[in-house]
Formats: C-alpha cells, structure tokens, sequence
C-alpha cells in the first residue's frame, strides 16, 4: 500500500519550532482514514450503515525531530487482525529516516455501543485486514 504524506505546518509546532508530540496522533489518524479509503472501505461508509470504529489503545514513539516545513511520510501496516479488534502499526520518515513509530487499536460498535463482530459484519473488510496482517 502507498504511504500517506503530511506535510508539517507552522500552527503544528511549538515555540521551538519543533512539531508538537501531540500532532503525531492526528497524522496517525489522517493516515488511517487514508488507508481505509485506499481499501475501499472509507470510515463515511462504516457510519452510513450505523457502525463506529472508536480508538481503544494508541502509543507513540518518537524518534527524530521535525519541524515546518518538513513533508513525513507515513507508512500504515497491520499488526494484528481479530474478530472484535484489529491493530495498526505506523512508521513515518522524513528522507528515509523515522522520525516516529506508533500503534492504534479499534474495535467496531454499533450506535448503542456494543461490541461488533467485523468478520462477521464486513466480511470483505476482514478478509483485507487478514491477508494484509504481518
């Protein structure tokens, strides 16, 4: 799968002009959505049919500074695909260097809140996530 590319803006950095820790974690999420849509499954349609796909656990390594305006890309792979849960893994360079790792798991909810079985409500969904699991 392609990576995502973000480019590092002004408002994204700190008074040391270094981005700010916590805008990893939206890069992560800008990624993801792009992955999806990449899949064919873009997060609208998962609302559409009254499904939510909330974040249940999420880290971040930080490796290397990066600053305005830098252009990261980010690499989205999946680490771990269950029944009621999967894990993205995230890697994300700046000229061949990572600047940062990070991980993301999701479950699916229905709009009351309980749990999903993705296999068994996105069958094609599940089937990508497994072959693509390393």
């Amino acid at each position: 799968m392609t990576p995502y590319f973000h480019k590092i803006q002004y408002y994204e950095t700190d008074k040391m002009q270094i981005t700010h820790h916590s805008n990893y974690i939206r890069f992560m999420e800008e990624a993801r959505i792009d992955f999806f849509e990449k899949l064919g499954f873009p997060y609208d349609r998962f609302e559409a049919d009254g499904v939510l796909s909330p974040v249940v656990s999420i880290s971040c390594d930080y490796k290397k500074t990066t600053t305005y305006p830098d252009v990261i890309s980010i690499q989205v792979t999946v680490s771990e695909c269950k029944k009621f849960k999967f894990t993205l893994a995230y890697t994300m360079t700046k000229d061949e260097n990572i600047v940062c790792t990070g991980t993301s798991t999701h479950c699916f909810l229905d709009t009351s809140g309980k749990p999903i079985c993705f296999s068994k409500a996105f069958p094609a969904l599940y089937e990508a996530l497994s072959e693509l699991t390393g």
